[in-house]
C-alpha cells in the first residue's frame, strides 16, 4: 500500500497534476469549476487508513456550464482514455458498483479506458441532486431547517480546487444558517433541555438508573448540539459527532466534565457532572450577548429536590430576539429536522425531507 495521503489533499493534487492540464489541453477556453464538497469522510477530513476501503481514492468533481454540458461525454472519455492508471501510488480506476453500490479501487487492464470518478455535471444540477435546491434561489426558513446538516458540513469543509463559474458564491452562501434561523435552533435545543432535565433525578429517585442514564445522554447530546450552535459550526451524523465535537473551541474544558457525567454510576453523581455542564453551557450563552445575561447555577426545579439550569428560561428569552415573521410564525420550537432525528433515512433522502416541511406550515 502506498503512503496514506487525505482524500482530500490526493483529489487537490490529483486535478492540479493530472486532470486541469489534460483539460486545458484538450478543451482550451473551457470554463469551469472543480472540487470536492459531496460525500465522504475525507470531505469532512475525518478520513484514515481504513477509508480507502470503500468510495475512496483520486477523486473531483467537475463543474461545467450548462451551455457545454453537451460536452460531458467527451471530456470523460477523453480522461478515460489519457488518465494516467495511478496516481501518488493509488489506481485512478474505481471497479463496477457491488450490490451496495460500493465503487473500489482496482487495477485497470492494459488496454482498457480507466473508469476515473471525475464526475461532470453544473452547480445547477449538483445542487438539485444533493440538496435539492436550486442554488440561485433564496431559501425560506423552513427550507433552512429541512436541509441535511450533514451536507451542509460537506459543503463548507469541503474545497474548492478552481473555480470559474461561481462555486465559492454557492458555497459562501450556504456556510451557515440565517441568524433568526440560528435563534430559532439554539432556543429548541435549549428547551428540549428543559423537558428532560429533571428527570435523571426522577428516575434515580425509584430506582431506575438504566433510564436515568439514557436521559443523561441525551442531555449531554444535547449540550453538544448547543455546541456546535453557538460556535456556529455544523453538526455531522453520529459517526462523526464526537470527532467534529473534539475539535469545538470548547471541547477541551468541557469534554471531561462531559466523560464524567456518562461514567457516573448514580444519578447524584450524573446531576453533579450534568449541573457543571449546564453552567459551561450557559456562560458560553452569556458570551454570545443575544439575549440579557441569564443565570449560570442551577436551581431546584420548582418545589422538587432536582438542579436543574431551566432551559425553557433561554429558549423563550433567545424567542425574543428573533425578526424574522416567517420563523415567528413557526407553529412550535422543535428545531430543524436534525434536532428531531438522528435517522440516516431520513437525513439522506431529499424527498423525505421535502416532505417534512409539513411540520413548519
Amino acid at each position: 500500500m502506498p503512503k496514506f495521503i487525505p482524500g482530500l489533499k490526493l483529489s487537490e493534487r490529483f486535478f492540479q497534476e493530472a486532470v486541469k492540464p489534460l483539460i486545458e489541453k484538450k478543451f482550451p477556453g473551457l470554463k469551469y469549476s472543480a472540487g470536492l464538497i459531496d460525500h465522504g469522510s475525507e470531505v469532512l477530513g475525518y478520513d484514515t487508513e481504513l477509508s480507502t476501503d470503500h468510495h475512496w481514492g483520486p477523486r473531483v468533481l467537475l463543474f461545467i456550464s450548462p451551455k457545454d454540458i453537451g460536452l460531458k461525454k467527451q471530456i470523460f472519455d477523453f480522461l478515460g482514455r489519457n488518465l494516467s492508471p495511478s496516481f501518488r501510488g493509488y489506481s485512478t480506476h474505481f471497479g463496477d458498483p457491488d450490490q451496495a453500490g460500493v465503487r473500489l479501487l482496482t487495477a485497470v487492464k492494459v488496454g482498457q479506458p480507466i473508469s476515473h470518478r471525475v464526475e461532470i455535471q453544473t452547480i445547477g444540477s449538483f445542487f438539485k441532486n444533493y440538496l435539492l435546491i436550486d442554488p440561485k434561489d433564496d431559501l425560506t426558513a423552513s427550507g433552512w431547517l429541512i436541509l441535511s446538516e450533514q451536507k451542509l458540513r460537506t459543503i463548507r469543509s469541503g474545497k474548492i480546487f478552481y473555480d470559474q463559474l461561481g462555486l465559492k458564491k454557492v458555497q459562501h452562501k450556504l456556510n451557515y444558517y440565517p441568524k433568526d434561523v440560528w435563534l430559532y435552533m439554539l432556543a429548541s435545543e435549549w428547551s428540549k433541555i428543559a423537558q428532560e432535565e429533571p428527570f435523571v433525578g426522577r428516575c434515580g429517585d425509584v430506582k431506575d438508573e438504566l433510564g436515568s442514564k439514557i436521559i443523561a445522554a441525551r442531555l449531554v447530546q444535547s449540550i453538544m448540539k448547543l455546541c456546535f450552535l453557538m460556535e456556529k459550526e455544523y453538526a455531522p451524523y453520529s459517526k462523526w459527532y464526537g470527532t467534529a465535537f473534539s475539535r469545538l473551541k470548547c471541547a477541551k474544558k468541557l469534554s471531561p466534565v462531559l466523560h464524567k457525567v456518562l461514567a457516573s454510576e448514580n444519578w447524584k453523581q450524573r446531576e453533579k457532572y450534568l449541573s457543571q455542564a449546564y453552567g459551561f453551557a450557559a456562560r458560553m450563552h452569556n458570551g454570545l450577548k443575544i439575549t440579557r445575561p441569564l443565570a449560570i447555577k442551577v436551581s431546584s426545579f420548582y418545589d422538587r429536590p432536582y438542579l436543574v439550569i431551566h432551559g425553557e428560561i433561554f429558549a423563550n428569552e433567545i424567542m425574543k430576539k428573533i425578526n424574522d415573521r416567517a420563523v415567528n410564525k413557526l407553529p412550535a420550537i422543535i428545531g430543524s429536522v436534525n434536532q428531531l432525528t438522528n435517522t440516516v433515512d431520513l437525513l439522506d433522502n431529499n424527498e423525505l425531507l421535502k416532505r417534512m416541511k409539513l411540520l413548519y406550515q
